[in-house]
């Protein structure tokens, strides 16, 4: 029923899955002392900018982002302005979220945003880019049996990795290993891309083996 829309969500998880690797391994090959642990912020600041700029340029395309109802400049510049405004706020919201959890408050407070950074670019854009700014609609699609498409189940399942993915990266921080990739917030930051990109393969996975006993409640 839903095999054209499969086929989409694993294409477009192929070129974005294709982008992060791209931006990881072209800059260290042109790029004299660029890699993961060396320059990480740069590289994570890479990859933030590359999924952004490719997911919505991908779903824009596909037309998975919801159409605009009104077709005003104003309307259409609002709509910007509050995606901007809830990209910005996640930020904040992650960076709150990573202190709480145990990160320098003060100290590396420049890592912690740029993992918060990360960490947005990962989760609350593609709710951006499947619901749009709507918040209604994203507290629906994560609440329980609140998934109205296979694209709601999709960001069930690639938020949920990405946060998974960057919480067990915490774990080998404070262990007395001395390897480069446990300085902050190196394992967080390679742990929420691993669970993303692990989300982006088992999503449209789950939902080819598991469509015949999908259901959705019309919208």
């Amino acid at each position: 029923m839903w095999d054209h829309e499969i086929r989409a969500m694993a294409s477009t998880h192929a070129i974005i899955a294709a982008s992060v690797f791209m931006v990881t391994v072209l800059p260290a090959v042109f790029v004299p002392g660029f890699s993961v642990y060396g320059t990480h912020l740069l590289w994570l600041y890479l990859v933030s900018g590359v999924v952004t700029a490719v997911s919505v340029a991908v779903f824009w395309l596909l037309g998975i982002t919801p159409p605009t109802k009104k077709h005003s400049l104003g309307y259409k510049l609002s709509r910007l302005f509050r995606s901007c405004l809830y990209f910005f706020l996640s930020c904040l919201f992650f960076h709150t979220v990573v202190v709480l959890y145990g990160a320098p408050l003060i100290e590396s407070a420049l890592e912690t945003f740029s993992l918060a950074v990360l960490l947005t670019s990962l989760t609350t854009l593609r709710c951006l880019c499947v619901l749009g700014p709507n918040v209604q609609a994203w507290i629906r699609v994560f609440s329980r049996h609140g998934a109205m498409s296979v694209w709601d189940t999709c960001l069930q399942i690639t938020v949920a990795c990405t946060m998974v993915g960057a919480w067990l990266g915490a774990f080998p921080i404070p262990l007395d290993w001395d390897r480069p990739w446990q300085v902050w917030p190196v394992s967080c930051s390679l742990g929420a891309i691993i669970g993303f990109l692990t989300g982006l393969v088992a999503a449209p996975a789950w939902i080819h083996y598991h469509r015949k006993h999908l259901t959705y409640k019309c919208k």
